[in-house]
């Protein structure tokens, strides 16, 4: 893959994920935050709004805020960019991989950006399940870092798997 095919890639994935992201958690915002949870699909889907300051399902709100702010901001921040770092320079990446990378890049600049905006909270408002049985409650970035984890684990693991077969002869 060319340099600029991957910038192409990477920029229209960042600018994606990050301009949905904060336009619909803006919206969110404005129509949720003081409304009732809204169900869909007989409460298979559902819009609740809450701002969350920990980690994925709340983990590390009762933590300090000053250390809230090392682990979710800081550390979070260096994560990210040196994985736009990876995604830049490494030129042995296979498109699949480049593209999970950048929608996890993608995912935690708009979670990032929300910690930064909203005292070290991220904008949340959706929930699937059925029954008792239900997510937590989440957001586009997170639905992005997921998709992009996803192609990582399969891409991944197809191509470990090429990589045996042709060991073992098998081609």
């Amino acid at each position: 893959m060319t340099y600029f095919k991957r910038l192409l890639i990477i920029g229209i994935i960042l600018i994606s994920c990050v301009g949905c992201d904060q336009a619909i958690k803006a919206v969110a915002k404005n129509h949720l935050s003081q409304a009732q949870p809204i169900s869909y699909l007989a409460d298979t889907f559902r819009l609740q709004y809450m701002e969350n300051k920990g980690a994925f399902m709340s983990l590390g709100s009762t933590m300090p805020a000053e250390i809230r702010f090392w682990l979710l901001i800081v550390l979070t921040g260096i994560a990210v960019v040196g994985m736009l770092v990876v995604v830049l320079m490494h030129r042995g990446l296979r498109q699949p991989i480049v593209i999970g990378l950048s929608f996890i890049i993608g995912g935690g600049v708009g979670n990032l950006i929300d910690r930064v905006l909203h005292n070290g909270a991220v904008i949340d408002f959706m929930n699937i399940g059925i029954g008792s049985l239900r997510t937590g409650i989440f957001n586009i970035a997170d639905v992005a870092i997921t998709a992009g984890a996803l192609l990582l684990i399969f891409f991944g693991s197809r191509s470990r798997q090429s990589r045996i077969s042709y060991r073992g002869g098998n081609l």
